[in-house]
């Protein structure tokens, strides 16, 4: 039985859809362990000044990953790796240590600076925290500072692992990191507060590098340390990596400034604008990070190849697949919003004002969903054919946009105040407190819409070139399957409310699960009269994964 499970986690995947699947399958797995996560951090914690710390705490060290980790992430190595494995095994490994030592050294220097001067930075993360929090702010960021050295070696050898498309490997460890953190909340956070919450963080950053060691080994990969460098190959890496890096470390620092927003405003908003994005996270990293992923190899190679036609194909492809997934979540999200944040978080010091307030930040946040997805796909097709400045150019003005975008709408809704009445009432929130937290997350999402309209209309002009591979059509069936769904579920929300009682844990999770079931049940049945091709894509790939992986049962001495 052993041998079974170790042949699986080592097998091979080759097709997008299979691999994605695959990918999307484990994605899920990793999301519901995030929720898991999140239902902890809601229930033990609550959100208010500690978990603010918390949330605020990880700001600096995500942007440490981003901004330097990701100079050697998997988007960046990987062509350098295809090219060099295929002429010379050995100059592969070679070029993987040398990117290994310089990453090392510059991880750790760069932590102790930021560790000594982290009471300087901490007043830029979180203006609006007092004496008390700033304190507890400065030491549990210092803390968190080991996480980004475990997780961008976890992603460098990564690279390996998806070269050799061991993706199941590659999909455990946001699996083990999930666990790290929900061991901190459950067993360390009662003994040392907020402090246990970040050798949570370690931990499940070093189970993330953890799982991956095996495979590297196997493939006789695994990096040295090397005190001879050779810089020319290390700034080639630079050289590509570069744009990527400052475009996610100008989104990450959007997003510390939303957080430096929110400490300013009512106590708990950084942790409901968190818990609100985590969430609205969950199909991304199902359905964007998926496909993006699993096609990511194929679009190197083919485009490697001068095989563009092909690149576009999968491309495409992988563009309907987002499109048909994404849409008709976002109506379940939207209709059954409050029933899932509920669910999922509604417990011990999570109240049902705090409730609210986070399913009306999901409604506004998932209207970027299939945008977000998107742009996950179209840069790493950019980064396939070694173009990574225009992302860049693209990213940091969206990103820019998403800070003018927050003061414009905190502007309005002050010496404008029927605006803001207006949304409080379209999202059912108009007797909450808290409510001008609401900025945060329409302004992340207008700022994700237009990110993807500027990289769409380039993407096209680039590689498209006036051909068409029928999104459109894919996009009209998902939309009104979405609007079916929508409806359908409003409609027996209704119908369960007289049935169940809602003011119950059981009563909300049966009248939220059941409208959705129903509700994809009527969507799905449009699918089929309007004869989606994706659906009959998946269906056919399911269906022979079925027919070839036939379940056996273990022979006697085997368990």
């Amino acid at each position: 039985m052993v041998k079974k499970i170790l042949s699986f986690l080592n097998k091979e995947f080759h097709g997008v859809n299979e691999a994605a699947l695959l990918l999307g399958g484990f994605a899920f797995l990793s999301q519901i362990l995030g929720l898991i996560r999140d239902k902890a951090f809601a229930h033990f914690v609550g959100a208010g000044p500690v978990l603010d710390v918390y949330y605020a705490a990880f700001r600096i060290p995500d942007l440490l990953y981003i901004s330097v980790a990701s100079l050697a992430s998997v988007t960046v190595l990987m062509p350098f790796l295809v090219e060099k494995i295929n002429k010379d095994r050995d100059d592969a490994r070679r070029f993987l240590n040398n990117v290994f030592s310089v990453f090392m050294m510059f991880m750790f220097l760069i932590s102790i600076l930021i560790a000594i001067f982290m009471p300087y930075i901490a007043k830029f993360i979180a203006p609006g925290f007092n004496s008390e929090q700033m304190v507890l702010l400065i030491t549990t960021s210092r803390i968190m500072l080991f996480s980004p050295i475990f997780i961008g070696l976890s992603n460098l050898i990564g690279t390996v692992t998806q070269l050799y498309k061991n993706f199941l490997i590659f999909s455990l460890s946001p699996i083990f990191y999930n666990l790290g953190i929900l061991f901190g909340v459950l067993f360390l956070y009662k003994k040392i507060g907020v402090y246990g919450l970040a050798l949570g963080v370690i931990l499940g950053a070093f189970m993330h590098l953890g799982v991956q060691i095996p495979i590297v080994v196997k493939y006789n990969f695994f990096p040295n340390f090397i005190k001879k460098i050779n810089w020319n190959e290390i700034w080639k890496v630079v050289k590509m990596s570069l744009p990527r890096t400052l475009a996610l470390s100008a989104n990450s620092l959007a997003f510390m400034a939303l957080i430096s927003m929110a400490s300013t405003l009512k106590a708990g908003s950084i942790s409901l604008f968190t818990f609100a994005y985590n969430l609205q996270s969950v199909p991304v990293g199902i359905i964007g990070i998926s496909y993006s992923v699993a096609a990511f190899p194929i679009l190197v190679k083919t485009f490697s190849a001068k095989d563009i036609d092909n690149f576009m194909l999968h491309i495409t492809s992988a563009a309907k697949q987002i499109i048909f997934w994404s849409l008709p979540v976002i109506a379940l999200l939207v209709v059954l919003r409050a029933q899932i944040v509920r669910v999922i978080l509604g417990s011990g010091s999570f109240s049902w004002a705090d409730t609210r307030l986070t399913a009306a930040s999901v409604a506004l946040f998932v209207i970027s969903l299939v945008t977000q997805s998107l742009v996950l796909l179209l840069v790493r097709g950019y980064y396939a054919s070694g173009n990574t400045k225009k992302p860049l150019y693209i990213n940091v003005s969206s990103s820019i946009m998403i800070v003018v975008f927050a003061y414009s709408f905190i502007y309005l809704f002050k010496h404008y105040p029927y605006i803001l009445m207006n949304l409080e009432n379209l999202l059912r929130v108009s007797d909450v407190p808290g409510t001008m937290m609401l900025v945060l997350p329409i302004s992340y999402a207008f700022g994700s819409i237009l990110n993807f309209i500027l990289i769409w209309f380039m993407f096209r002009k680039d590689f498209l070139k006036g051909k068409s591979f029928g999104i459109a059509d894919t996009f009209m069936n998902s939309l009104i399957s979405a609007l079916v769904m929508g409806v359908v579920a409003y409609l027996f929300l209704g119908i369960f409310d007289n049935i169940f009682k809602v003011d119950t844990l059981l009563g909300i999770f049966l009248q939220g699960f059941l409208s959705g079931i129903i509700a994809i049940i009527f969507g799905v049945s449009v699918l089929y009269l309007l004869k989606s091709k994706e659906m009959e894509d998946i269906i056919k790939t399911l269906s022979e994964k079925l027919r070839y992986n036939r379940i056996v049962a273990p022979e006697q001495g085997e368990l």
